[in-house]
């Protein structure tokens, strides 16, 4: 397997304070185990990628296959104010919100590792607990499968609400953290989306807001 460096999507310095009963990240990792292992005993684990996870998943996989969850969509409204952004000029990466559908990638890891894949996505995605994970169900060759997905409440801090073209525009252009811009990661995620001949019009149209200079 693999060895994790950590890319917290969540930004655990901006959210450790909001911690609360039930959504400590060992907490919501043990329920999100008991979960896949009531699946089966012998049951592989699926993990279903819409950002980032596409272009650096960070873990062995013996299948992937693009595919479409319903109810959910992508959306670049979540606030980064450490890993695409600072504090003072924050930044933005993708959740998964509810409403719509969203085609993206799915990946199959054998059951003899999905406990070493849990503890690191948690170590990316979940040190602050800021998503929801959640079992979706996604189609693959072999049929039906429920996936691991990230999800992100509407009430959640970290949800930007609706945001303007003006505001995109002023974000593309300034917003930068420890890992890159919040245009650099846009635009990964649209290319490897791209890559697995997924077309997401809403993004395409988004980075029409960045200033031709920043393409």
């Amino acid at each position: 397997m693999k060895h994790l460096e950590t890319h917290p999507a969540s930004d655990p310095d901006s959210f450790r304070h909001l911690f609360r009963p039930g959504r400590e990240p060992a907490q919501m990792l043990e329920i999100a185990r008991q979960q896949w292992k009531q699946q089966g005993n012998a049951q592989d684990l699926w993990v279903f990628g819409y950002a980032s996870l596409i272009w650096r998943p960070d873990f062995d996989h013996t299948e992937r296959h693009a595919t479409r969850v319903h109810g959910w969509h992508r959306a670049l409204a979540m606030w980064s104010r450490v890993n695409r952004g600072t504090p003072e000029i924050p930044g933005l990466v993708f959740a998964l919100l509810p409403g719509g559908s969203c085609r993206g990638v799915i990946y199959r890891i054998p059951h003899r590792h999905a406990n070493e894949v849990l503890d690191l996505l948690w170590a990316r995605e979940m040190p602050t607990a800021v998503y929801d994970p959640r079992w979706l169900p996604c189609s693959t060759p072999h049929g039906t499968v429920a996936a691991l997905a990230f999800t992100l409440s509407r009430r959640s801090p970290a949800f930007t609400g609706e945001l303007t073209p003006e505001q995109y525009r002023s974000i593309f252009s300034g917003a930068s953290g420890r890992y890159g811009t919040t245009l650099d990661y846009a635009r990964q995620t649209h290319e490897a989306l791209r890559a697995h001949g997924i077309d997401d019009i809403s993004l395409t149209r988004l980075l029409g807001h960045a200033r031709p200079d920043k393409l």
